[in-house]
């Protein structure tokens, strides 16, 4: 973003959803004492409300209410946006995560930052998506906390007692590292393109706050200063992804106080569920009481249709706990072990994982229920079927990263052989890691997204390479 572009926006948020009224929100972000003009929607103007001030930037939102199902626009500062919100037959959704890069994001050539972006956007273009689902890693928050005293020696060690005026000091840095991050990611070509047009819906995981964030050693992200990062970052993503506070939660939320972040939302035939995986996590839990409790309750009893599960971190997976355990006797890779700390398949997280893996099968017992997680976090494209014994398959599709550079194909090769060892974590369910449709190899190393495409009653899948295309349709 440059210094001129005092408004930025729009981006196009998904509140709730009813069958008859889809409640959306209209974000502008804006520099200085710029105030956006008012949207138009149906020849009616809708005002924006001020929701929260990072530093030089703000953050406008605009609510509009609108019938369903139906194709609309909506006027913005002279620019008409058609958007195709029509859940009620064929559709098409979009899946993307892991937008960004922990060192240098910002430095990096726009263009080919973004070619996924881009290429998303030429496919919505070709045929409208109704939803945009971001797996989390929206923001690649890491440096926000660089360059202040308090974080000198992050994650290794932090004054056990700041002083207050050095801890106001870290507040502001974090609010305007955050303010001016937002702004610059939702300027980018291509997003700007698809954000205004599509509405969107956000689950957020480590680096909305930071690299590692829950799987880093309590003494850290318990400390003052971790609780003022988390502070700042959980405030950061309400405004920005959610156009949201803690007092004007959207009513998909699973805590009207925002304490989690969990949200559910239901459209003819289909349900989206993004429990929140990153919120209340330490290094022995994924969730926490309350994030469990909302995540059985809004799951159980199965119904008809199909439900996306929303697994920022994937669900299934290979035996990661051999690599994590290994780590410990091996010099040099231990600053590797949150990443593997962050998974599942943690051996930390195995009961957990478990409890996880038997909640989804019950969500199967309805006879006319499917489910299909989402996931993203390890930037690598993927797939993994579990089947159970009634006969029902779990897909799991894993797409990521979107911006995020690919981690080297002997990486990917690597994953691939643990993967051919499979895991049975609950009897006579076995978890495959499969390969894309018409690949060879279990991992793909290129960046990429998903896209999800109901014809009828049937749901397919596509992943978008950025090297080798488009794949076939997976049938789920």
């Amino acid at each position: 973003m440059t210094d001129e572009q005092a408004l930025i926006g729009p981006v196009l948020l998904l509140d709730d959803l009813t069958p008859a009224v889809a409640e959306l929100a209209l974000l502008v972000l804006a520099r200085g004492d710029a105030v956006p003009p008012p949207a138009v929607l149906d020849g009616a103007s809708v005002a924006f409300d001020r929701v929260a001030t990072f530093d030089r930037v703000s953050v406008w939102r605009a609510p509009l209410r609108v019938a369903l199902p139906r194709r609309f626009s909506y006027r913005w500062n002279g620019v008409d946006y058609p958007v195709a919100l029509d859940l009620s037959g064929d559709c098409r959704l979009a899946y993307v995560s892991c937008n960004g890069e922990e060192h240098g994001d910002l430095d990096r050539d726009a263009d080919e930052r973004n070619v996924m972006w881009k290429r998303l956007a030429a496919e919505h273009d070709a045929a409208p998506f109704a939803l945009l689902l971001h797996g989390g890693d929206q923001i690649y928050a890491d440096e926000v906390k660089d360059g202040h005293a308090l974080t000198r020696d992050w994650p290794v060690s932090v004054p056990e007692k700041p002083d207050p005026a050095a801890l106001d000091g870290f507040r502001a840095h974090l609010r305007a590292g955050f303010g001016a991050r937002y702004a610059a990611l939702y300027a980018m070509p291509g997003f700007a393109t698809l954000a205004a047009r599509v509405p969107s819906l956000m689950q957020w995981d480590d680096h909305d706050i930071c690299d590692g964030w829950g799987s880093l050693a309590a003494s850290i992200t318990q400390s003052a200063v971790g609780q003022t990062l988390y502070e700042v970052a959980h405030a950061a993503t309400l405004a920005f992804q959610h156009g949201a506070t803690p007092k004007t939660m959207p009513a998909r939320f699973g805590d009207a106080a925002g304490r989690h972040l969990g949200w559910q939302v239901k459209a003819p035939g289909f349900r989206i569920l993004a429990p929140d995986l990153r919120g209340e996590r330490q290094l022995d839990r994924v969730m926490g009481p309350a994030g469990w409790a909302f995540t059985r309750e809004a799951a159980l009893p199965a119904e008809p249709g199909h439900s996306f599960l929303m697994s920022s971190a994937p669900l299934l997976g290979p035996r990661l706990s051999l690599i994590e355990r290994a780590m410990r006797w091996l010099p040099g890779v231990q600053k590797y072990e949150d990443d593997l700390r962050d998974q599942w398949q943690s051996y930390a997280h195995r009961a957990a994982w478990i409890e996880m893996l038997d909640l989804v099968r019950a969500m199967t017992d309805d006879p006319a229920a499917r489910v299909t997680a989402l996931s993203g976090e390890i930037h690598l494209a993927t797939r993994a079927e579990m089947r159970f014994e009634s006969g029902k398959v779990l897909h799991q599709l894993v797409a990521s990263a979107i911006t995020h550079r690919p981690p080297p194909r002997a990486w990917a090769r690597a994953l691939g052989a643990l993967a051919a060892l499979g895991e049975d974590p609950i009897p006579r369910a076995p978890i495959r890691i499969h390969p894309l449709p018409g690949q060879r190899q279990r991992y793909q190393a290129e960046r990429n997204a998903l896209v999800l495409t109901r014809t009828g009653d049937a749901w397919s899948a596509v992943w978008l390479l950025e090297q080798s295309g488009t794949t076939p349709p997976l049938a789920l």
